[in-house]
């Protein structure tokens, strides 16, 4: 089942968001520990990611321009009326349903980890590493709901929809493509998305505010130009 990845993770976080939920009545102090503890993981992760390119020129090319294109259409802040139009119908007046909706997507969908998970369904039947990843989101959320609230939940169906979107597309254009290129494709997304996962530290620690989710267009910049490359 070319899907099994992503739905066990999907649920994974569903089940984490519950029991956060649960947990809801913890001290702000811990709360506010915890947080500032998954934010530093999350910065070392990202910083480990980060390191993974063998070109730097072009992360840094794909990450500057997608910015552009993620300003002008206003990424961010459709994501935040998406997520304030959840509130309206599931959260009550004044929670922060949207900032936990978005910054738990974010953190569960970028990442070289759900990329690669995803072919690995998608190509050969392999779900071990949505199934690791799974776990990993499953304790993340429990900590991210208890403290940003039930947004959190529903962040399960886009990283299904994404993950598995991937998973089938795998399926179907992985044959096509040269495994030297894809070899070059993961590592450099690895490394993009580490910027981004370091950028959604560095707002959990309450460092810096930034707008991650108006990089994300760097994303397809990104596999345009090493394709290019890898054939030019």
């Amino acid at each position: 089942m070319i899907l099994l990845g992503s739905l066990i993770n999907g649920l994974a976080i569903v089940l984490g968001s519950l029991l956060g939920a649960v947990l809801r009545n913890i001290s702000e102090q811990m709360k506010e520990t915890v947080t500032k503890g998954i934010g530093l993981g999350v910065l070392v992760l990202g910083i480990q990611m980060a390191f993974k390119t063998s070109s730097f020129i072009v992360i840094l090319i794909s990450l500057c321009v997608g910015a552009m294109v993620g300003e002008g259409v206003g990424i961010e802040d459709k994501m935040n009326v998406f997520g304030l139009e959840l509130e309206k119908r599931y959260a009550k007046p004044g929670s922060n349903f949207a900032e936990g909706f978005i910054t738990a997507a974010l953190i569960f969908l970028i990442g070289s980890m759900g990329i690669i998970g995803a072919i690995e369904s998608g190509v050969a039947n392999n779900h071990q590493t949505l199934f690791t990843k799974a776990v990993m989101d499953g304790f993340m959320s429990i900590m991210l709901t208890a403290t940003l609230g039930v947004g959190v939940l529903f962040s399960a169906v886009p990283v299904f929809l994404y993950q598995g979107i991937i998973a089938v597309a795998a399926s179907i254009l992985m044959r096509y493509i040269p495994k030297e290129l894809l070899d070059v494709l993961m590592e450099e997304l690895s490394a993009i998305g580490g910027l981004m996962i370091l950028g959604i530290g560095l707002n959990i620690m309450g460092i810096t505010k930034i707008r991650v989710s108006n990089y994300l267009p760097g994303i397809p910049i990104l596999i345009l130009i090493v394709t290019v490359l890898f054939y030019f």
